[in-house]
């Protein structure tokens, strides 16, 4: 069972639905259809959104990767806590116009750290399992 990959994957689905509805509302405020129509505001908010759905998918499928071969839960659930957090410090930093992307660039340190540290963590698991 597949516990702790799905409250962290229910928490990620919720800040994306947020993310979706900000573009929705922009896109219903600027009254544009498709693309950014050249709103600063609405080319942002559809980069938060764009960039949580590139990178959050890799993270839920090793997690759940993780869990299911048995690694113990405070094992799937702290890279599970810092990839929301990651995901929620880049959205929040994606908002704030140039040139301070300093939280940007936080949210995106922890979203790659934790990614790979889920990569690496998913072969050692598998080879700790697999010999051990």
């Amino acid at each position: 069972m597949l516990i702790v990959t799905s409250i962290i994957a229910a928490v990620l689905t919720i800040i994306f639905v947020r993310l979706s509805f900000a573009v929705i509302g922009l896109r219903r405020k600027n009254k544009v259809g498709l693309g950014s129509g050249g709103h600063e505001d609405l080319e942002r908010a559809i980069r938060a959104q764009g960039n949580f759905a590139e990178y959050v998918p890799f993270g839920i499928i090793l997690i759940a990767c993780l869990e299911v071969n048995g690694a113990p839960w405070w094992l799937v659930a702290i890279p599970g806590i810092t990839l929301i957090a990651g995901r929620l410090i880049h959205a929040k930093g994606i908002q704030v116009p140039p040139p301070d992307f300093s939280k940007r660039v936080l949210g995106m340190k922890l979203t790659f750290v934790t990614l790979i540290t889920l990569a690496v963590l998913n072969v050692m698991w598998t080879l700790y399992t697999l010999l051990g």
